[in-house]
């Protein structure tokens, strides 16, 4: 994910063409998490487009779920794509479905896996306590099934972070955001076919949560990844891409 396109404020990844795939990572999650869908889907017919979300450079007034799924509106725009399938994993998914809630008609449908939205501690609990490196590293571990896929890389990142102030600040802020743009009451009005890929072995949205997003939203699709964590691309991507391209082709998207 070295080549990003830098146009006015927005920075990109893209590759492939037809319908786009707009991609919306997590908070820790480095663009490079999606590496196994970008690889795959391009050779399958669509445009992968990620674009890196503004998460620890806007005001802090505009460092919440609504106005970064503006920001997602906007870059729709900004590309002039009619209508987009829209993934995301953990606050990406959150912004995706708040972008579907505020902006339907932009939506040819959604996938979301470890998507906060729905379960309180989704956030509160994965921001990490500043300069503790050994409790770190046990957050990161947590965030998957089998924690050797936290590299020292992955847990060197997310101690950065917990030790800058300014992005510890907007994580906290971000989280108390996700906590109040809670979906449950919005999703049974959300008629966009969804797509919903879980880890059975999440521990930071457990699959119960994947469970209510299913029984909440209208026209949704459920399917689950064995020796899972919160980030089935990344630990899963063969079969993360399997489902998803299924559920693509079952949809006609």
């Amino acid at each position: 994910m070295e080549d990003l396109i830098k146009e006015g404020k927005y920075k990109y990844f893209e590759a492939g063409e037809g319908t786009p795939i707009i991609i919306l990572h997590g908070l820790m999650g480095g663009l490079s998490n999606f590496g196994g869908v970008a690889d795959y889907f391009p050779k399958h017919g669509y445009k992968v487009v990620i674009p890196e979300l503004p998460i620890y450079t806007q005001n802090i007034l505009k460092t919440n779920v609504k106005a970064f799924a503006k920001y997602v509106k906007d870059f729709i725009t900004y590309k002039g794509y009619d209508r987009v399938i829209l993934l995301g994993n953990s606050l990406g998914g959150h912004i995706a479905l708040y972008h579907t809630k505020m902006y339907p008609e932009k939506m040819l449908g959604l996938i979301i896996t470890g998507s906060s939205g729905l379960y309180e501690s989704a956030m509160g609990d994965s921001y990490p306590r500043r300069g503790d490196y050994d409790y770190i590293q046990k957050k990161a571990e947590d965030v998957f099934y089998d924690p050797k896929i936290a590299t020292k890389e992955i847990v060197d990142e997310v101690y950065a972070m917990a030790n800058d102030r300014i992005k510890l600040i907007k994580t906290l802020t971000i989280a108390k955001s996700a906590i109040r743009h809670n979906m449950a009451k919005d999703l049974p009005k959300m008629h966009v076919p969804t797509c919903i890929i879980w880890g059975k072995n999440d521990k930071v949205t457990p699959p119960e949560v994947a469970e209510e997003f299913d029984q909440l939203l209208p026209n949704s699709s459920l399917y689950w990844i064995d020796k899972c964590g919160h980030a089935a691309m990344m630990e899963h991507p063969d079969e993360f891409n399997k489902l998803m391209h299924e559920w693509l082709q079952k949809t006609n998207l």
